[in-house]
């Protein structure tokens, strides 16, 4: 097949408050993904999420305008404290959500009984990586999309898209996380709260910052996660990005704090059948996910048409101003 006789790659797009919903569907994002103010999704800080009002009101604007909202379940309950995981599952059905993003087996089993119908997609946080466990999650509990970890080049995305007998969604830009996902201790070491179970990496309350011999300072708990000098931008101190002393050298020892830029990806994955990219940054505001979502928009639409695909927009938007093609290019090996 050609480009344009291949299915149009979906665009997701992320959401962390109403304004930045709405702006995402305005945008031209073809679903928009959200989570509720509490502990049962991976972005749980203070300031974002939706309250059920917000969410009942988000999704009728989505509708409204021709895109879909799917609601991210997707940390991992404690044990005896379920309840509040199955009320989020219980309230994104009723309040009209076209799909469930979850992780957890128990709430996977939930959703299918009790609302069958309800598209159920497979959290990245479930780290499905193989033929064998995406195909086991179809069989038990009718999963219709798995959204592939970030740690996979694009020959093994189209080996695995073939393979299995769901939709594939990956990450095509935004934050790249150097765990397994759904298995960082980092956070939960620093700070006593896990991403995994709190939903929260890093979280505010934990983070300071301080002047110390003419530098600034970046704190994680009691953890110095970076120092910048006068002038430098003092980015936010999470764990695995930070630069550390090791056999007499400081640099970052588990990952950069560069960006995901899957972008010039797009007519491979597009190629491959993957059937979404997704955009992450449900933690950043209105702008960035208006600026995202439309250079995104074009790219994908230039690549159904069989153009090149043009990325120039996104650079102001990486992390530090730099990015990368990630795992999937995986020339940093």
């Amino acid at each position: 097949m050609t480009a344009t006789q291949l299915p149009r790659l979906e665009l997701i797009a992320p959401a962390g408050t109403p304004a930045a919903l709405r702006a995402a569907v305005d945008a031209g994002a073809d679903a928009v993904y959200a989570g509720f103010q509490d502990e049962t999704n991976a972005r749980n800080f203070p300031g974002l999420n939706f309250t059920r009002p917000e969410l009942a009101e988000g999704i009728s604007y989505a509708h409204a305008h021709g895109a879909r909202l799917f609601v991210a379940i997707n940390t991992y309950p404690a044990a005896g404290r379920i309840e509040s995981w199955r009320r989020a599952v219980d309230d994104a059905a009723t309040l009209g959500a076209d799909a469930l993003i979850l992780a957890d087996l128990g709430l996977l089993d939930y959703a299918a009984r009790r609302y069958p119908d309800l598209r159920r997609h497979l959290s990245v946080q479930a780290s499905a990586s193989t033929p064998e466990a995406i195909a086991f999650h179809f069989r038990a509990f009718g999963i219709r999309r798995v959204v592939l970890p970030r740690v996979l080049t694009l020959a093994e995305v189209a080996s695995l898209t073939q393979a299995v007998p769901v939709e594939t969604e990956v990450f095509a830009f935004g934050g790249l996380c150097v765990m397994a996902e759904g298995r960082c201790l980092l956070s939960s070491y620093a700070t006593g709260q896990s991403p995994n179970m709190d939903g929260v990496c890093s979280p505010a309350g934990a983070v300071r910052y301080e002047r110390r011999d003419g530098e600034m300072i970046s704190r994680l708990g009691r953890f110095a996660i970076n120092a910048f000098a006068d002038g430098e931008p003092a980015g936010y101190p999470t764990l695995c990005k930070g630069r550390f002393a090791a056999r007499g050298k400081l640099d970052y020892l588990f990952e950069e704090p560069t960006s995901l830029n899957a972008a010039g990806a797009l007519a491979e994955l597009q190629a491959a059948g993957v059937r979404a990219v997704k955009i992450e940054g449900r933690q950043r505001g209105r702008a960035y996910v208006t600026l995202a979502v439309e250079a995104f928009r074009r790219a994908i639409d230039a690549v159904a048409a069989g153009h090149p695909a043009d990325t120039a927009a996104l650079k102001s938007l990486s992390e530090g101003g730099r990015e990368t093609a990630g795992a999937y290019r995986r020339d940093w090996r």
